[in-house]
């Protein structure tokens, strides 16, 4: 079974799912490029740590529960009556912990030189959702946009906070090419969950022919090829939760292809 949506499928964004996700896509992204490149170039797949808080928890402020003891101890003191002390239940909470997190990106390698002519970065929940790891993607990305690097920036997750840009306008899901020559300007593919992922160019360097990379194609055969039919459940709402009419459409379209099949 295919999915049933026509670009990104917003059940693919759960917590847990998306890891294997992004895996399959950056592997199919290699796979799909290298041919266009080669010889003269390569990709690369490198990976990266980061440091979130486990449960994605910020720091909590502290501790505000004191648990009591009952005392079960009978004493008498002559008829007078003591109150037993009340018992406080405890709660649940969940304390902070460091978690390192590896995710792989790309790099295009000029195979003469071996300079990295352009990353690829697909983002995750940790650099849009944690802080810390919000953090340390915003300075790796500064990194390589105060260098001569392009940068090609997939964010195919609907929570969390955006990496910095100035747009005039806001979708479910963005892609950012970032060329070196001409920054601060860069093209910005906004696109919705009801749109088929773009089609995007890939810049080398000043003046060569930039491929074109179908994400859309390659983000179905990753679907395919994990069976992720299979651990999805159609008839729950996705994590997050589309708008109303987003999600009537998306009822239909399901509907629609549980009916044919």
């Amino acid at each position: 079974m295919t999915s049933p949506f026509p670009g990104m499928d917003p059940y693919l964004e759960r917590k847990g799912l998306w890891s294997e996700v992004h895996a399959g896509l950056i592997f199919s992204i290699q796979r799909a490029l290298t041919p266009l490149l080669r010889p003269n170039y390569r990709v690369a797949i490198e990976r990266v740590n980061y440091s979130i808080l486990l449960g994605n928890v910020e720091p909590i402020g502290s501790p505000d529960v004191i648990i009591y003891r009952k005392d079960t101890s009978q004493t008498s003191t002559g008829g007078v009556a003591i109150a037993e002390r009340p018992t406080v239940e405890p709660r649940t909470a969940i304390i902070p912990m460091n978690y390192e997190y590896e995710q792989s990106f790309l790099e295009i390698r000029e195979v003469k030189t071996q300079k990295v002519i352009t990353v690829i970065e697909i983002l995750s929940h940790a650099n849009k959702q944690g802080r810390r790891g919000r953090e340390q993607y915003e300075i790796k990305r500064d990194e390589i946009l105060s260098s001569r690097t392009n940068l090609i920036e997939i964010d195919l997750l609907r929570a969390g906070h955006r990496p910095p840009m100035e747009i005039d306008d806001e979708d479910d899901y963005s892609i950012l090419i970032s060329r070196r020559r001409g920054r601060p300007l860069a093209d910005v593919y906004l696109f919705s969950v009801r749109d088929a992922i773009p089609t995007i160019p890939i810049p080398l360097k000043h003046g060569e022919e930039e491929p074109l990379l179908d994400i859309n194609g390659l983000l179905s055969d990753v679907y395919d090829a994990g069976g992720y039919d299979l651990a999805i459940d159609y008839s729950q709402p996705p994590t997050p939760r589309l708008d109303e009419e987003d999600a009537t459409w998306a009822q239909a379209i399901i509907n629609s292809q549980t009916d044919s099949s």
